[in-house]
């Protein structure tokens, strides 16, 4: 009968614990598990794949509770998480519309590790068995990848054509010649610097005035303090009379 309400104790504060933690970490992995199978985080139910990662990654955690023994029980869902992951990953393939679709399952499952969980180059190879030199180089091939996808998400100007087709139309007509009835441009200035206003020549002048000054006050400040330095020291350097009987001199200054 005891050894029996030990262990019915032992579990329901192991249930508790466990409660508390998925109510803490709970979001957090859910976003992590949306990151590596490529689903959107919004809105609920988008993400069934993500659940399902999850779920099973949580059920594990619960059965090793008792082993953590102090542990940090986030560890453990984190590496269970990344785990199953890597076993399913070509389930993992299909873009599926989330932020991470666009690179493959590898390459998420290392970008998350690394930049999202900030886990440690090390780490996360010993965790994926993978060398240490490969993660860094799926890692640099992650982030090149997004920002490829991030500079080709332009907003598409008038007329329907992308900032690719504008620009390749620009290149073909060549260099823009100068506007309708402007003159040439002045002889000192480049022609960039025609049109002076807020932040142009006139604003650009101002400023390199402005900073001339500030160097000249800083130079005539700093010459000021080291003649003003020399005086001192030079008074200090000679033993000079101070009172009208010739046999008195001024002691010398300690700590000069």
């Amino acid at each position: 009968m005891v050894v029996s309400d030990r262990a019915d104790h032992r579990d329901r504060l192991r249930a508790l614990e466990f409660d508390a933690f998925v109510a803490g970490a709970g979001g957090r992995l859910l976003h992590t598990a949306t990151l590596l199978t490529g689903e959107p985080p919004q809105p609920p139910g988008a993400y069934p794949r993500a659940e399902r990662l999850l779920h099973a990654a949580l059920a594990r955690t619960y059965a090793e509770w008792d082993r953590l023994h102090g542990g940090d029980p986030y560890d453990l869902a984190r590496r269970e998480l990344a785990l199953r992951f890597a076993r399913e990953a070509r389930r993992h393939q299909r873009p599926r519309g989330g932020l991470l679709e666009r690179l493959t399952p590898v390459e998420r499952l290392v970008l998350v590790l690394r930049m999202y969980e900030e886990v440690g180059e090390e780490q996360t190879a010993a965790l994926l068995g993978l060398p240490g030199d490969r993660v860094r180089a799926v890692c640099a091939r992650a982030v090149a990848a997004l920002r490829s996808a991030g500079r080709g998400r332009t907003a598409t100007p008038a007329g329907g054509r992308t900032a690719g087709e504008s620009a390749g139309a620009r290149h073909e007509r060549g260099p823009p010649g100068p506007a309708r009835g402007a003159g040439p441009p002045h002889a000192g200035r480049p022609a960039s610097g025609a049109a002076a206003g807020p932040g142009g020549t006139g604003g650009a002048s101002g400023a390199a005035k402005r900073l001339r000054w500030r160097r000249a006050a800083h130079r005539t400040a700093f010459w000021l303090l080291a003649a003003l330095l020399v005086a001192v020291l030079v008074w200090a350097g000679f033993e000079q009379p101070w009172t009208a009987e010739p046999t008195q001199v001024t002691p010398p200054l300690e700590g000069w």
